[in-house]
């Protein structure tokens, strides 16, 4: 059960990080006016989608870890190991799942109609108000979706967790993790046992983003009657 809960654990603390980040990333983008700067910016937050994870944990190791600026800001003044830790499987996490949920979160964004927006300026309303109350409610459906996606991709993250966090049993060991320790150690079983439940996790979020879509189109459609 170690690298289940490892999992879970892991996929949970970087799911709710990453949703929270998406959406703020989501809202600072759409809102810069220099067309050169926001593809700029896109271009960097979405760059762990098509990287591959080794290079991206390669990336991390880089950075974070022991002899890495930030690793070693962190060991030397706060006596925190980041690399080879718990802490380095959700560092991996957050950085692979994050472009899923900020893509997702912009898209939602931008696809609201902007005559709501316009309607409530000419009311006086504040931007913090159009955005919390007005475009962040049209948009929770979509933002869901990338949620749910983002929690999933964290779960069944590999190369990057490999690279950053490696493969310590009762630690850093996730599911992909102990999945191809299995593997490598004949034992097929366990391999069996625990792809089984891989497999069912990214059933449920199938079915999940579609209830949601699936909700969201009755609303629209809704909307439009009224």
């Amino acid at each position: 059960m170690s690298p289940f809960i490892i999992s879970m654990r892991t996929a949970a603390v970087s799911g709710v990080i990453t949703f929270f980040l998406g959406i703020v990333a989501a809202k600072l983008v759409i809102s810069m006016k220099n067309d050169y700067w926001k593809m700029t910016i896109d271009g960097i937050l979405t760059l762990p989608m098509v990287l591959p994870p080794t290079v991206a944990g390669f990336f991390l190791l880089y950075i974070f870890g022991v002899q890495g600026p930030v690793g070693s800001f962190f060991l030397e003044y706060f006596s925190w190991k980041i690399a080879f830790s718990w802490s380095a499987t959700v560092l991996a996490a957050i950085v692979i799942s994050f472009p899923l949920m900020y893509r997702s979160a912009r898209g939602a964004l931008e696809q609201v109609d902007k005559n709501y927006r316009y309607a409530a300026q000419t009311l006086g309303l504040s931007e913090s108000y159009i955005f919390f109350k007005i475009q962040l409610p049209l948009a929770t459906p979509g933002i869901l979706s990338g949620g749910i996606l983002s929690f999933a991709r964290g779960l069944g993250e590999f190369g990057a967790t490999a690279m950053i966090a490696s493969n310590i049993a009762g630690k850093t060991r996730t599911l992909p993790l102990s999945i191809y320790s299995a593997v490598a150690a004949g034992r097929m079983e366990d391999a069996y046992q625990e792809v089984a439940i891989i497999v069912l996790f990214s059933f449920v979020v199938v079915v999940a983003m579609n209830l949601i879509t699936i909700k969201s189109n009755k609303k629209g459609m809704k909307r439009k009657k009224s």
